[in-house]
C-alpha cells in the first residue's frame, strides 16, 4: 500500500531554521496547519516542536490541536461562516474577518461563552481574495471597536493566494500605513500587522520588510524549503519534509507504443505517439496509487532515470526504460511532493501516513 512519510528530523530543522530568521529580524511567526489536514500524529510532531500559535481554517483542525495542547494559541485564517460561529468562539483564540455583521454574531457568541475572542481585520491590497477596501478602512474600524468581547490585535492581507499578485516593499508599507492610521484615528493599539506568508520569506534577506509589519503566517515553506518566488530550494533548508512511496505491484517489458485504436482514456486524454517509439519496447511498471489520490504532475521521483507513462484512477505507471536499477514487483519508488501534492495525499483515505 502506498504512504506518505513523515521526516521528523527534517521537520525540526525547517522549524528552527525559520524560528532563528524570524527571531533575528523581531518578526512573530505562526505555523499553518492546514496542509497537515487534521490528522492528529503530524499535528503531535509539530507541535512538540514548541510551536505557541498555529493557523488553520477548518475548526475541525483547531479542535484536534486544542485537544492536544489547550494553551497554544489557535488562529482561524479565513473569514468564518455563520454556521460555524459557536465552534469558532470555542476552539479558535482568534479569527481573520472581513464582514461586520459576522463579527457581530462572534461578538453575540463570545458573550455567550464568557470568552475574549480577538480579530485581525484582513485587507484588500490588490489580489482580490478577502479583504476589506482601503477607503472603506475607517468606517469599519469604527464599528469593530464597539463590540462587546471583541479584541483588535492586528490587520493582515494575503497576497499571491488567489490571482497570483505577489508582495512588495510598497505594498507592505502601505499595510504598514493604514495601521498607523488606525491607530490615531481610535487611539488604540493594533499590536500586530501580519503581512507575511511563505512568498514573503525572501524578502527578509533582501532588507524589503518594513519595519511596521511583524507578524508572519507560514506552511508551505516550512515544509518544502521553497523560495515561493522563484520556485529555488532555499539553502540552509530541508525540501524533503515529505515523501511518497509507492509499491510496485507489476513490472514487466511492454512495447512502448499503444497497440490498437485510439480514443480517450478514464482522463478524457489521447496518448500522444512518438513515431520513434514504434517497435521499441521497456520495462513498465505499476504502482498502487492513481488519479483518485494525487495527479502525476504532483510528483516528482527521486529516481531521476524513471518517467510517467501515464495514469488511471487506481494506478501509476511509470517506464523504467531498460530497469538498469533492477526493480522489481514490491519494490518502493520514492516521490518528492508539491505542496499541492502534499494536501491531495493527506486527504486521500487510501494512503497510510507515516512518521521517519
Amino acid at each position: 500500500m502506498a504512504f506518505l512519510e513523515l521526516d521528523s528530523k527534517k521537520l525540526t530543522h525547517n522549524y528552527h531554521f525559520l524560528d532563528d530568521l524570524f527571531a533575528k529580524h523581531k518578526i512573530e511567526w505562526g505555523v499553518v496547519s492546514k496542509l497537515l489536514c487534521g490528522n492528529r500524529t503530524y499535528l503531535k510532531e509539530l507541535l512538540d516542536l514548541g510551536v505557541t500559535e498555529v493557523m488553520d481554517s477548518r475548526i475541525s483542525n483547531l479542535r484536534t490541536i486544542k485537544s492536544i495542547n489547550p494553551d497554544v494559541v489557535t488562529v482561524y485564517i479565513k473569514p468564518p461562516a455563520r454556521r460555524v460561529i459557536r465552534n469558532l468562539v470555542k476552539y479558535a483564540d482568534v479569527s481573520f474577518n472581513t464582514e461586520l455583521e459576522t463579527i457581530k454574531l462572534i461578538s453575540e457568541e463570545a458573550q455567550r461563552q464568557k470568552k475574549l475572542h480577538k480579530v485581525i481585520i484582513m485587507i484588500e491590497m490588490g489580489d482580490l481574495r478577502e479583504g476589506v477596501l482601503g477607503d472603506q478602512l475607517i468606517d469599519f474600524y469604527a464599528k469593530i471597536f464597539q463590540q462587546p468581547k471583541i479584541e483588535v490585535v492586528g490587520i493582515g492581507t494575503n497576497l499571491n493566494c488567489l490571482n497570483g499578485v505577489m508582495p512588495s516593499h510598497d505594498k507592505l508599507i502601505q499595510l504598514s500605513l493604514y495601521e498607523q492610521l488606525i491607530e490615531a484615528m481610535f487611539n488604540k493599539k493594533i499590536p500586530y500587522v501580519s503581512g507575511g506568508s511563505s512568498v514573503t520569506i525572501p524578502m527578509i534577506r533582501k532588507k524589503l520588510i518594513p519595519a511596521g509589519v511583524n507578524h508572519f503566517r507560514v506552511g508551505e515553506t516550512l515544509y518544502l524549503g521553497n523560495n515561493l518566488i522563484d520556485g529555488t530550494p532555499i539553502k540552509g533548508m530541508k525540501q524533503d519534509v515529505f515523501k511518497l512511496y509507492a509499491e510496485i505491484i507489476e513490472l514487466t517489458k511492454k512495447p512502448k507504443v499503444p497497440i490498437g485504436e485510439i480514443g480517450t482514456n478514464v482522463a478524457g486524454e489521447s496518448p500522444e505517439i512518438n513515431e520513434k517509439d514504434y517497435g521499441k519496447f521497456s520495462f513498465r511498471a505499476i504502482l498502487d496509487i492513481g488519479l483518485l489520490d494525487i495527479d502525476t504532475s504532483q510528483l516528482i521521483p527521486v529516481d531521476k532515470k524513471i518517467e510517467f507513462s501515464g495514469a488511471s484512477s487506481d494506478m501509476i505507471v511509470m517506464d523504467l526504460g531498460e530497469n538498469r536499477r533492477k526493480y522489481k514487483v514490491g519494490d518502493l519508488m520514492a516521490f518528492k511532493l508539491t505542496y499541492m501534492g502534499v494536501l491531495n495525499l493527506m486527504n486521500s483515505n487510501y494512503i497510510d501516513k507515516k512518521i521517519v
